[in-house]
């Protein structure tokens, strides 16, 4: 508590190609809570990374909500790779949980369904996997795709955002017997209730950074009333933190998914070639602990897990983004989040 204001940009490599990147930026904040990040995809406009400067504005200046449990489970997050590579991820994870990307460009579902099979492999039955195709499918693609890859999964958890929109959701969910989640209809939608009126979804993902910070997803997740799996926006230790503080600190019911905990997909850090942090957060035995705030402050050397600190180029790209989304805000939030912009 009581930190000075301070800023630091970030530029780290990704282990593997994840969401069509191959590295991650970003901007760290430092306030009277301590550490928040900032990072909205490159590709974002002004207008959208709005709710992403409002979460970083909350952590650096609140307390986190109080937390309901020590620790959370997560899932270890599977790329679009080859089936060697997804079982070594996997079984290197000591997570019961995978989370694993399909409907990826340029791939074939069978081979989407071998990556499935490796995975099962690596968990053994006892495991649970979700597949995430990003909104990638059309419904008529959908639907058998689905069916062979919980084949190939020995049975899936969920299937996240198969379709673009939530009419399709709701027709996938009333054709398949896998559940589905929702996530890019709750993040990206201006009414994210509508993935309930429709009973599109049987889970709904959240993300601290889109959805405007904790406290705007803990009111989500109690308007929607279906069970939640916090995600990461790929962030480092510093965003992750705060995902993981909602996760802490939503209610039971909203925890847990037919009786099972529901492993949030925060294990992400592990993609990242380097971390802002000395002590990452990446998960033990399947878990990641609850921190009061991110795992000490970024080290002034920039020398974390690697080199993580952003040249002067990319620095002043992210402090001029950041300056001109906080004009955005409304007056009072906008002159706190300017004050914690300093060069």
């Amino acid at each position: 508590m009581g930190h000075p204001a301070a800023t630091a940009a970030y530029s780290v490599p990704l282990t593997a190609r994840f969401r069509g990147l191959e590295r991650r930026d970003g901007l760290l904040l430092s306030g009277p809570a301590g550490w928040a990040e900032f990072s909205p995809f490159r590709e974002y406009d002004d207008a959208t990374c709005v709710p992403w400067a409002r979460a970083a504005l909350e952590a650096a200046i609140l307390p986190f909500p109080a937390a309901l449990r020590a620790s959370v489970p997560v899932n270890v997050t599977v790329p679009a790779v080859g089936p060697e590579r997804a079982h070594a991820i996997v079984a290197a994870s000591g997570c019961t949980t995978a989370k694993v990307k399909v409907a990826e460009p340029g791939q074939s579902l069978a081979e989407e369904e071998v990556r499935l099979e490796a995975v099962r492999d690596a968990l053994g039955p006892a495991g649970a996997i979700r597949v995430d195709a990003n909104g990638g499918w059309s419904l008529e693609a959908a639907l058998p795709a689905i069916r062979a890859l919980d084949r190939a999964a020995g049975g899936l958890q969920y299937v996240e955002q198969p379709c673009a929109t939530v009419e399709e959701l709701a027709a996938v969910r009333r054709a398949v017997n896998v559940p589905i989640a929702a996530d890019e209809s709750i993040r990206r939608a201006s009414d994210p209730l509508r993935v309930a009126e429709l009973a599109a979804a049987d889970v709904v993902v959240l993300k601290v950074q889109p959805l405007g910070g904790v406290r705007a997803c803990l009111a989500l997740a109690e308007q929607v009333g279906l069970p939640v799996v916090v995600s990461s926006a790929l962030e480092s230790s510093v965003g992750i933190a705060a995902g993981v503080a909602l996760a802490a600190a939503l209610p039971e019911e909203a925890a847990t998914f037919r009786g099972v905990p529901l492993a949030s997909g925060l294990a992400t850090v592990q993609l990242f070639g380097a971390d802002v942090a000395a002590r990452p957060l990446l998960p033990l035995d399947g878990t990641l602990p609850v921190r009061r705030e991110a795992p000490d402050a970024p080290p002034a050397d920039g020398v974390g897990r690697g080199g993580w600190k952003a040249d002067a180029e990319v620095t002043d790209w992210w402090l001029r983004r950041a300056r001109r989304v906080a004009l955005l805000l409304p007056a009072a939030e906008s002159a706190a989040l300017l004050d914690l912009i300093v060069p």
